[in-house]
């Protein structure tokens, strides 16, 4: 397997396999590890240097996978634990490293714990594993606090004795009791049981919410962020962390753990990020950040500064699983003031949001640091807004009676080559797919895409091979260089620039340079509006 380093994470290009929307190999519908494994080439001639997949264990599929019956055993849906292994093994003959899932805050209502649990009276070392309590009035009909789940409605569930229980997700996602060793040991053997098989690194689901005040105390939840919070990033988070870390070292060569850190202190994300915790998380103020040159420098500037402190790389990240595809984010109204990372109004320019997504891609991979792609942002694909009722599958949209339409239309399965569903996502004849592909996907397809030198996959793939060919890209410094108004321009080395013009205005390339790569032709040697060029600059 080649490298450019051990310490991959601090430089690699990853790409997010989502294992349900990423290519189904026996027909029914759902994308699994036969599919994966088939299109493995895809992703080496894409470029990535690891995948990062998400989650493919047994799991009832109360929320897409992240409630998880056993760590140790892979869904039937996606397959086997030896196809598992397999794909891992074959990534590596590819030069491509994989990384894990993991979800510590939650289990599924249906992993032997809970049941356990379920059976056991209150008060047992079975129901200390979580966080069982008795409800509040005459008759404890109330629940134990006013804490709203994340998906919407209480965030906790009445049993038939009498208790309830938290969960701060889905009623099928019981939150799981940090402070008993027994979850704490359990964990650390999953890593183990993972690493020993070959992959390569962790994915922290949640890693901010492991821990909780143990009196359960309420706030208010539409307000200021208490400090200390009853459930998010507590000190007790780090604990648990540096333990994971002493298994990750545990190995010749040393595994990566990468964390879902949703926080808005940067100080208090830098923590998690120290030497002896996780190696990356991912930066959720650059993905929620908007389309404006100011903005995005200040992002910049304060995700770079917050990683020097603690000797850490940052990483760069434009959409998920979780996410409104950033195509359709960049070609809301007034994007250039909105932001944010889940947008609903129904008028989207979808050509503007192309162009900017293209830029974008020139931006994140030129910045120092790791970067992170969706599945099918290397084809430019939208969000797919229009998904009937019926066809919909997110506990959020349930849970919520519509009002959020919830994370489907950015995990609308990939189109890999035809004219009509499934676009090569299945085989010919197979079921529908799990959710429906719009049939304007044939002229994004892998096939229509790879034929096209101009597309936004080709575009990927030269701007991905440059970057492994640069030294001075990947991890690194960078130098701001001075820039019109609206224009983001910086230097990685001695002669390596990339400027993104996202001004209204065609602005002037810098003198004495050559262009490497270009997100649009340029116009009688002018950068375009919404343009990102690289460019060899010697005297930058």
């Amino acid at each position: 397997m080649t490298q450019r380093s051990t310490d991959w994470w601090r430089h690699a290009a990853i790409y997010q396999l989502y294992p349900r929307s990423f290519a189904d190999g026996n027909g029914d519908g759902i994308g699994d590890l036969a599919g994966a494994r088939s299109r493995l080439g895809h992703l080496r001639d894409l470029g990535v240097e690891a995948i990062w997949c998400s989650p493919w264990y047994l799991t009832p599929m109360a929320d897409a996978g992240y409630d998880v019956t056993d760590f140790r055993a892979i869904d039937p849906r996606f397959g086997t634990l030896d196809e598992a292994e397999k794909f891992i093994a074959e990534a590596h003959e590819h030069g491509i490293r994989v990384i894990v899932d993991v979800v510590p805050n939650h289990v599924s209502n249906e992993h032997r714990w809970f049941r356990e649990a379920l059976g056991a009276a209150p008060g047992s070392a079975e129901r200390e594993r979580f966080w069982f309590r008795d409800g509040r009035g005459a008759d404890g009909e109330l629940p134990p606090n006013e804490w709203e789940s994340i998906f919407g409605g209480p965030a906790w569930t009445r049993l038939p004795d009498g208790q309830w229980y938290l969960h701060l997700f889905a009623p099928e996602q019981p939150d799981l009791n940090w402070r008993d060793s027994g979850v704490r040991d359990e964990y650390e053997d999953v890593l183990r049981f993972w690493f020993d098989r070959g992959v390569d690194g962790i994915r922290v689901d949640s890693a901010a919410m492991c821990s909780k005040d143990p009196d359960l105390p309420d706030f208010d939840q539409h307000g200021a962020f208490p400090v200390p919070h009853p459930y998010v990033d507590r000190d007790e988070n780090h604990a648990i962390y540096r333990g994971w870390r002493a298994v990750a070292d545990s190995y010749p060569e040393p595994r990566a753990l990468i964390g879902e850190v949703w926080l808005a202190d940067s100080d208090r994300f830098a923590a998690y990020l120290r030497a002896d915790e996780l190696h990356t998380a991912f930066n959720f103020d650059f993905l929620g950040c908007s389309w404006d040159a100011s903005a995005l420098r200040a992002c910049v500037d304060a995700t770079l500064a917050a990683h020097a402190a603690v000797g850490a790389p940052s990483t760069w990240v434009l959409s998920n699983h979780d996410v409104t595809r950033h195509v359709t984010r960049y070609g809301r109204p007034d994007t250039s003031t909105a932001g944010g990372i889940r947008q609903f109004n129904p008028v989207v320019d979808e050509a503007l949001g192309r162009r900017r997504a293209r830029a974008a891609a020139l931006l994140t991979t030129a910045l120092p640091g790791a970067v992170y792609i969706y599945q099918g942002e290397e084809l430019g694909l939208p969000e797919v807004e229009d998904i009937p009722a019926d066809r919909r599958d997110d506990p959020i949209y349930h849970r919520t009676g519509g009002t959020d339409p919830g994370r489907d239309g950015c995990r609308v399965p990939l189109p890999w080559h035809g004219t009509e569903e499934p676009y090569g996502f299945s085989p010919e004849g197979a079921d529908r797919p799990w959710l429906p592909q719009p049939p304007s996907w044939a002229a994004l397809s892998v096939a229509t895409q790879d034929r096209d030198p101009d597309s936004m996959l080709n575009l990927y793939r030269t701007a991905l091979a440059l970057r492994r060919a640069e030294p001075a890209l990947g991890d690194g410094e960078l130098r701001w260089l001075e820039s019109p108004d609206g224009v983001l321009a910086f230097a990685r080395g001695a002669d390596f620039t990339c400027l993104v013009n996202l001004s209204g205005r065609p602005v002037d390339l810098p003198p004495h340079t050559a262009v490497l790569l270009a997100s649009q032709p340029l116009i009688d040697g002018q950068v375009p509006p919404d343009t990102g060029v690289w460019l060899r600059t010697p005297d930058a």
